[in-house]
């Protein structure tokens, strides 16, 4: 992965985050109702069983209930909490306290209707123990009976609410870690994408620079075996070589610095095309005119650097391929669209035939600025390249 990836954190629900609340809670509602059942009168067996009960449901929840049981181990510990609990308080009604405990155990721990199921008579358990103890005209019973019912009520409407909290917040974590995942694949995609366009624009960089240069330079050093004997064509063709490997020095040097080409740091764009256009007709022979009928309107550097970068290419092709003994340029801007002609009476070629890596680098620049290319070729070539202005 790069290094500038984000690096995704499992995400932390609020269930997670918060869970050791309810063991706070669960520890002081064993110490409460331990405490409550050695004040309330009962016999000391009756005490013990209650005490042995509650603290079997503390040892269960310890080891099997705080681990968030699923499947058969989770009804297993629903069922084993039920069952005692229902003795606690069968046996000492005053283990009524734990259901606080026990019936969040219930719906923590099994599906939302076995937890109804099971908290109907984990709830009813103290009017049972006052019915065992004191019988059914027991007084007790007339306020123990519609509080027990309404806590009935009460704990399958927190129970069902408690359930779809749980359930949204471990839905909201699973959406959030989605959109983390994806998030840093987009990352990831973006980095790619951007390191591929980067190392094309380059590539392009390169061709349209240094690989013309030195396609110059060896071009001249041919000149100077061919013409050996002629002092005065060996010095000119070793000076424009000279001269063409500075060039190239220093559009190495400004790619690496700021990546402008040199030529439009020097001057205008009107300049740096006819420059290129002059040391075309010294180096070729050629009868090379450049023509820029009126002044450009202010241009963005990129735009600039389409058209620079299209005329050099341009003559180029013309000297590895055309043969033509005259090459017009032309730089206008008209109807807010800045367009580079660049025409040539050589043999032409065969329209998609020549379709290289020149061509197509000089499309894309043009396309990554809005703009267009056009080849029309026949006897002769035209070249034309139109930039928003």
């Amino acid at each position: 992965m790069p290094a500038d990836v984000p690096v995704v954190e499992q995400p932390v629900n609020a269930w997670q985050r918060y869970h050791w609340l309810w063991h706070v809670l669960f520890v002081t509602d064993y110490v409460a109702t331990v405490g409550l059942l050695s004040v309330v009168h009962a016999s000391p067996t009756q005490w013990l069983v209650s005490f042995s009960a509650l603290t079997a449901i503390g040892a269960l929840y310890v080891v099997l209930g705080r681990k968030d049981p699923e499947g058969w181990q989770a009804g297993v510990f629903g069922a084993l909490v039920l069952v005692l609990a229902v003795v606690a308080i069968l046996s000492n009604a005053a283990a009524g306290l734990a259901l606080f405990s026990v019936c969040p155990m219930l719906f923590m721990a099994t599906p939302l209707p076995v937890a109804v199921l099971m908290s109907v008579p984990a709830i009813m358990a103290p009017v049972l123990s006052v019915l065992v103890d004191q019988g059914a005209d027991s007084p007790v019973l007339n306020s123990l009976l519609p509080m027990c019912v309404m806590f009935v009520v009460f704990g399958v409407c927190i129970g069902q609410w408690f359930t779809r909290v749980v359930r949204q917040s471990e839905e909201r974590a699973d959406l959030i870690e989605q959109l983390e995942a994806s998030r840093a694949e987009v990352s990831r995609l973006s980095h790619e994408a951007g390191t591929s366009a980067e190392r094309e624009r380059l590539a392009r960089e390169i061709h349209d620079t240094l690989a013309q240069g030195f396609t110059s330079i060896v071009t001249l050093l041919q000149a100077v075996e061919s013409e050996w004997d002629d002092a005065a064509a060996v010095r000119r063709h070793v000076a424009l070589a000279g001269r063409t490997a500075r060039e190239n020095l220093t559009e190495a040097r400004a790619m690496v610095a700021a990546l402008t080409p040199a030529a439009l740091g020097a001057g205008t764009l009107e300049d740096a095309v006819r420059r290129q256009a002059d040391r075309f007709a010294e180096e070729t022979g050629v009868e090379v005119v450049c023509e820029v009928p009126g002044p450009l309107p202010a241009l963005r550097t990129a735009t600039e650097v389409v058209l620079l970068r299209a005329a050099q290419e341009s003559l180029t092709n013309v000297r590895k391929h055309a043969e033509a003994r005259h090459v017009s340029l032309e730089l206008v801007a008209a109807e807010g669209k800045a367009r580079l002609t660049v025409r040539d009476d050589g043999r032409g070629f065969e329209p998609g035939s020549a379709d290289g890596f020149g061509l197509a680098g000089m499309r894309a620049r043009a396309e990554q600025v809005g703009g267009c290319l056009s080849v029309r070729s026949g006897q002769g070539t035209t070249v034309v390249v139109e930039v928003p202005a």
